[in-house]
């Protein structure tokens, strides 16, 4: 397998990437390609003491970067390492696509490079959210599209359900619909209609899923519209961050407490480890016809290496595949009920 980087992409770049492709080449046997300007990455891999064969490097000139426009970045800047990734994906000479440059650029040029699966109106971001004392769990959309359809929702849950099985080795994954109440008559006129298409798709659908219940592991597959799913990730990270600060500094506050801390710090770690994004890998763009994982600009070189070694099951299993054929099996479901 040739796992692609986009060795140009993130606030880290290319230092970090390149770290963190040398970390990961030390736990697989698959080729790894960086995709960049070469003497910047050359420079990172000697400073890295690299000489194994598994990571080789695809020359590109520009970058497309956060402050870039997503659809002109990707019709003008045909150099950049972004474009030029996916190029190799498209092609066939790259398996996976990882990279921590520009969200909206990455999910656009995997739209228009790769392209749509037949059946999917609208490919979607999909991400990590950890919960409370338990697995995590996927959260379909973080942000990709800020408004969807009921079709589309339904999608979204397609999707997770086959990502989470399959990637994660969920066997028959819960799917919630995220909505203002559990009982079926809430909502808008959008989540009534997408929590009846959910119920009667071949998923296990457990209902709908309120704000306050989200972090508590009660489904494997979070389902909402890009609007709701980004403030629920962004609300989520900056209570975790404050809370964790109010703890620490209510620790520090007097020796007794400072005491108690020092007993205190293997927990504290693994609740700081539980909410830490690196640990996750990455967040995959679904309904596109390659494996895309998107991870986050400020990754460090843990977070690269994550992001790959836990990336692979996405290409290995035919994750992409397995939606496209679902997609079909799903309009034959829906062809078959219109005309009972």
């Amino acid at each position: 397998m040739r796992i692609v980087l986009d060795g140009m992409g993130g606030d880290n770049a290319p230092a970090e990437i390149v770290k963190g492709a040398v970390e990961a080449a030390a736990l697989t046997d698959h080729e790894i390609i960086l995709v960049g300007k070469e003497e910047e990455i050359k420079n990172e891999l000697e400073k890295c003491r690299y000489e194994g064969d598994r990571i080789s490097i695809v020359h590109a000139d520009d970058v497309i970067t956060m402050d870039d426009s997503p659809v002109k970045a990707i019709r003008r800047k045909t150099e950049s390492s972004l474009v030029k990734a996916l190029n190799l994906v498209k092609n066939g000479d790259g398996d996976i696509l990882i990279s921590g440059g520009n969200t909206g650029a990455l999910v656009v040029g995997s739209r228009m490079i790769l392209g749509r699966i037949d059946g999917i109106d609208r490919p979607v971001l999909a991400s990590i959210y950890p919960c409370l004392g338990g697995d995590p769990a996927l959260l379909v959309d973080a942000g990709a599209s800020s408004e969807a359809k009921a079709n589309n929702l339904l999608e979204y849950g397609l999707m997770g359900s086959i990502y989470v099985e399959k990637v994660w080795g969920f066997e028959n994954p819960r799917v919630g619909l995220v909505n203002i109440g559990t009982e079926e008559s809430k909502g808008t006129s959008v989540t009534k209609d997408a929590h009846q298409k959910l119920k009667e798709a071949p998923l296990n659908f457990v209902g709908n899923i309120e704000g306050r219940d989200v972090p508590f592991g009660l489904c494997e597959v979070l389902v909402c519209d890009g609007f709701v799913g980004n403030i629920i990730l962004k609300l989520t990270e900056g209570l975790a961050k404050n809370i964790l600060k109010l703890v620490v500094s209510k620790l520090m506050s007097n020796l007794k407490t400072k005491l108690a801390a020092l007993m205190l710090k293997p927990q504290l770690m693994e609740l700081k480890k539980e909410f830490d994004y690196e640990e996750y890998g990455g967040a995959p763009i679904l309904g596109v016809n390659g494996p895309v994982i998107k991870i986050h600009g400020s990754s460090t070189a843990a977070a690269v290496k994550n992001a790959i070694i836990k990336g692979i099951p996405y290409a290995e299993e035919n994750v992409v595949d397995i939606i496209r054929k679902s997609m079909l099996d799903l309009e034959e479901i829906i062809e078959k009920g219109e005309e009972e």
